[in-house]
């Protein structure tokens, strides 16, 4: 094994120390630091949503920014502004929370749709502009945005489109019962302070080279249309059957091919191999497809998710020969 991938597997192994029960959750948050992407993080209040990037922000060298959406926020809380300087008689530049490395945008259906903009603008871009000048976000940067699926009024919703620019959604549940007792005690160790042990947090120089990796990774042209495949299959569903057909309104764009495959060649990276397989595509598929894929009213009104839907092409996409 690379002194590399144990050091990120070292990563994954404190997070899952740190948030019980929720392995799947660490795995793409990992997958996406890798594959360079940002995530999208719905979960109910109380299930970790905050603690994971901010556990990951501690096993890192890097410079953590949280934001606290809410309706009275401006674009430039945000990105920053242009400060007059009495003493110089000029303008100068004030960056914002954005100018971070890790940054959580909590509850970004709380802000209105300039603000929303323009952090998705900046996540596509990785820079920002004011008074017409253009200011380089930092090499390492992913945006962690949380959703709560409750107490929708007085939200914004983001717009279908925007959804788009996420690298992976997450959905978190609640922890299982048998976890509940660790969480208590691991809660109740870090009040009382019983467990200060911290791990030498990895640099900045490791993600990038665990990233040129991940870059390396192989993926045959079998694989590479098994995953077109899927995506195609999202647009153009009466091709498999009338029922996927009543269910899926608007198909995963292209985008979502870029994400299956740099968030497979991520998964690969991290279970030691050097080439994707189907397994690694099917894996990776629900968080990359179920926020591309939206739903007919009829399906909504038959009580599916997208990842139903996703998990429907699953099982009706052959794996290419």
């Amino acid at each position: 094994m690379s002194e590399i991938r144990e050091s990120i597997l070292k990563i994954s192994k404190e997070m899952n120390a740190a948030i019980i029960g929720q392995e799947t959750v660490v795995e793409r948050l990992i997958i996406a630091l890798l594959a360079n992407g940002n995530v999208l993080m719905e979960g109910l209040p109380g299930t970790a949503k905050t603690r994971s990037i901010k556990t990951l922000s501690t096993l890192i060298e890097s410079k953590f920014s949280r934001v606290q959406f809410t309706p009275d926020l401006l674009p430039s809380d945000v990105t920053g502004s242009e400060i007059y300087r009495e003493q110089t008689a000029t303008f100068e530049f004030q960056p914002g929370p954005l100018f971070g490395n890790l940054i959580l945008a909590d509850e970004i259906n709380r802000a209105p749709a300039k603000v929303q903009a323009a952090l998705l603008e900046a996540m596509e871009e990785r820079q920002v502009t004011v008074a017409n000048k253009t200011h380089k976000l930092p090499d390492l940067f992913l945006v962690m945005a949380t959703q709560n699926p409750i107490e929708q009024e007085g939200t914004y919703p983001l717009p279908e489109a925007q959804m788009d620019r996420f690298l992976v959604y997450v959905k978190v549940p609640y922890p299982k019962g048998e976890n509940e007792l660790s969480i208590l005690r691991l809660v109740r160790s870090e009040i009382t302070g019983a467990d200060e042990k911290k791990p030498e947090p990895v640099s900045q120089e490791t993600i990038f080279a665990a990233r040129k990796e991940v870059d390396a990774i192989q993926v045959a042209e079998a694989a590479e249309k098994y995953l077109v495949d899927l995506v195609i299959a999202s647009r153009e569903p009466a091709q498999y059957g009338d029922e996927l057909a009543k269910w899926i309104r608007i198909g995963a764009s292209p985008r979502a091919t870029i994400a299956l495959d740099c968030a497979s060649r991520a998964r690969a990276w991290l279970r030691g191999s050097d080439f994707v397989t189907p397994e690694d595509i099917q894996a990776v598929a629900p968080a990359c497809l179920s926020h591309r894929i939206h739903l007919t009213y009829e399906a909504e009104a038959a009580g599916k998710t997208s990842e139903d839907i996703v998990d429907a092409i699953l099982e009706r996409v052959a794996v290419a020969g």
